[in-house]
């Protein structure tokens, strides 16, 4: 049976879509049958796996699904059963749906800008996921270079921290146009430029997830 990670952040623009398409892509190239599910109404991770389709000519060994509501827990299994891991686009602002994908996950990733905005709205997914017993993996999202900042909220981040129940990556994601620029053409960062600091940065933390998942 896969394991079931739901990527999940209550406020929209915190990069939820980007690092499901790149963690999805990177453990697929480490060997693994992955699956992306996308619940989101707006169905950006969809968008960009159409471009994918039609730029590649093959969905190259990643499967799509795009559900809602209920279907999420079903759909979720029925994609584990069948892959190494399921990667899930959960919607901001919805708490129904938000709450189905961390109850079937084995881990949560909550990506955090490095703004107060992103850290006082992610109190309430690391609370849900408390609720659920579904362990939760902060993670730095669009961090700028050099910033004190950066370190200073960081400290306010660990404050929400309680290991391991809720812990915070190791890796950071900087703030790079390389993700945006390769989504854009169906791609990730580690196809496009492996031996980029994105491509790198992003390799290390699909396999620091896995680890983290035992």
């Amino acid at each position: 049976m896969g394991k079931v990670i739901t990527i999940a952040q209550q406020k929209g623009g915190a990069g939820k879509t980007t690092l499901t398409a790149h963690l999805a892509v990177a453990w697929g190239q480490s060997g693994r049958r992955v699956a992306v599910i996308d619940i989101d109404p707006q169905g950006s991770l969809s968008s960009w796996f159409q471009v994918r389709a039609t730029a590649l000519g093959s969905t190259v060994g990643l499967i799509h699904s795009r559900v809602g509501g209920w279907r999420t827990e079903r759909e979720a299994e029925r994609l584990a059963r069948e892959c190494d891991l399921v990667v899930i686009d959960s919607p901001p602002h919805a708490e129904t749906e938000a709450r189905i994908a961390v109850r079937v996950a084995s881990l949560v990733v909550l990506p955090v800008q490095p703004s107060p905005m992103d850290i006082w709205a992610t109190q309430p997914t690391i609370d849900m996921a408390k609720q659920e017993k579904v362990r939760s993996l902060l993670v730095l999202n669009r961090v700028p270079p050099r910033s004190k900042m950066t370190e200073d909220l960081v400290g306010v981040i660990r404050g929400l921290l309680t290991p391991p129940v809720v812990d915070l990556a190791d890796t950071r994601i900087g703030n790079r146009v390389a993700y945006a620029s390769a989504l854009l053409a169906g791609r990730t960062a580690v196809e496009t430029d492996p031996g980029s600091p994105a491509a790198v940065e992003m390799t290390a933390l699909a396999e620091e997830i896995l680890r983290r998942l035992g």
